[in-house]
């Protein structure tokens, strides 16, 4: 497998995305391939039946391989679901030796404490996002290594997740012959696909509209502050429609994408579907009135509880104030007049966010729609984690030519370079337990 390609895995609710892409030469991410398949046996973004999700995942992959002639092994899979919930904890550490400037491994020190954090039972941390560093009591530190000082603080925004939801995504994805590369959390992956690093910077939500959740990231000063799965997604509207209109399932999706928006002022009352009977009987007639109504409930309960993360961060003081308003995304941010409705209950700016930020300019059109923001996130994070792991290769290569030539010379103990720590991100700690924990368990 090449070097530079990278596959992205989104494990949703609705359906299931593989995709493949690689770094062009202009540093943008160009997607060679991409296989989607209905994803069964996902509930809430939480896998309930192994079996069937195995499938689906073979399904997307192979179709995904045939689009880009690659032949898939390992993947970025992204972790969403109920079970997902955040903190904010402060941590700090006493430096044995405030001469010494602070370097990576007081960092990774102050870190690894707080992965100690007890947890509810079950459940197992996921993030661990440093928000801002204090040295010595003084605040809002951005960058502490290189500093001097003797006791070093920082917030965190933790997240946690269920260990068995975990287990199990890694369960499928090895049952379907892959490998898992990494886990990272779902909005952050969007965020990454979807967002400008000057929104980020001036403070922005992106929700992001699934299946089965949406999801929630909150940024600003350029970090994330704030995440949240919501346990409602495109679904819950159309079992509304479903039940609301006495119709099955697949005719309410249809109903939903085809005429459904989110506004009910728009339609008159006289503007009617028919919806043929099943099976010989009659045919049924629906007024887009009453279809806009059922969405528009559905649809503002979703954003109230967006709305009220949005507050639980504290969006209304002034120093916490998201200038760039929300961004939507996901399948779900396609309804009609939706950008409108969440303006009205936030009265915050609203746009949809397409996943084209760093994608190469001549990208499908496809491609670009919001439903695979995740998925394009996912990809990007994988080239990342393959980067990191190029620097790390190359930099164990210095090291072993410098410490041949230390040793060539004799020279004095003194002056041999000391190995920099292999500093390892949570995610990929967290790939690894998964790992281990997959391999003893067969």
């Amino acid at each position: 497998m090449e070097n530079n390609i990278a596959i992205g895995l989104d494990i949703g609710t609705t359906k299931i995305v593989a995709m493949i892409g690689r770094k062009n030469e202009y540093g943008k991410v160009e997607i060679l391939g991409i296989g989607k398949s209905k994803s069964l046996g996902v509930h809430r973004g939480v896998v309930n039946n192994i079996t069937q999700t195995i499938q689906s995942i073979q399904l997307a992959v192979q179709e995904a391989e045939a689009a880009s002639q690659v032949k898939i092994e390992e993947v970025t899979v992204g972790i969403a679901g109920q079970h997902i919930r955040s903190l904010q904890h402060s941590d700090y550490i006493t430096r044995p030796n405030s001469e010494l400037v602070i370097d990576e491994n007081d960092i990774e020190r102050l870190i690894n404490q707080v992965h100690k954090l007890v947890m509810l039972p079950g459940e197992e941390i996921i993030h661990v996002l440093p928000q801002e560093h204090k040295i010595d009591g003084q605040a809002e530190i951005k960058e502490p290594v290189g500093m001097y000082g003797g006791r070093l603080e920082a917030n965190f925004h933790v997240v946690v997740g269920q260990v068995s939801s975990i287990r199990n995504i890694g369960r499928c994805v090895k049952s379907a012959g892959l490998n898992l590369e990494g886990i990272t959390l779902e909005p952050l992956a969007s965020a990454n696909a979807v967002l400008s690093q000057e929104e980020k910077e001036a403070g922005v939500a992106l929700v992001d509209i699934g299946g089965g959740t949406t999801d929630l990231a909150i940024f600003k000063d350029g970090i994330i502050r704030h995440t949240a799965v919501i346990p409602f997604g495109g679904n819950v509207i159309t079992e509304d429609i479903k039940e609301g209109c006495s119709i099955i399932e697949k005719q309410a999706e249809l109903l939903k994408i085809k005429f459904g928006s989110a506004w009910p002022g728009e339609n008159k009352e006289n503007e009617i579907v028919s919806i043929p009977g099943l099976r010989g009987r009659e045919p049924k007639e629906i007024t887009l009135k009453n279809l806009s109504k059922i969405i528009h409930a559905r649809v503002v309960e979703i954003i109230e509880q967006v709305y009220v993360e949005i507050k639980n961060y504290g969006h209304e003081e002034q120093k916490k104030k998201l200038i760039a308003g929300i961004v939507l995304t996901g399948g779900g941010a396609q309804l009609k007049h939706l950008k409108q409705l969440v303006e009205y209950i936030t009265g915050m700016d609203t746009r949809i966010g397409y996943p084209n930020e760093h994608l190469a300019g001549d990208s499908d059109d496809e491609i670009t729609s919001p439903l695979y923001a995740t998925a394009v996130g996912l990809v990007m994070d994988g080239l990342k984690r393959q980067e990191r792991k190029k620097l790390e290769i190359i930099e164990e290569e210095q090291q072993a030519t410098i410490e041949e030539e230390a040793n060539d010379e004799t020279v004095q103990e003194e002056e041999i370079v000391k190995p920099k720590p292999k500093r390892q991100s949570f995610l990929d700690k967290l790939t690894e337990r998964v790992k281990d924990f997959l391999d003893n368990a067969e």
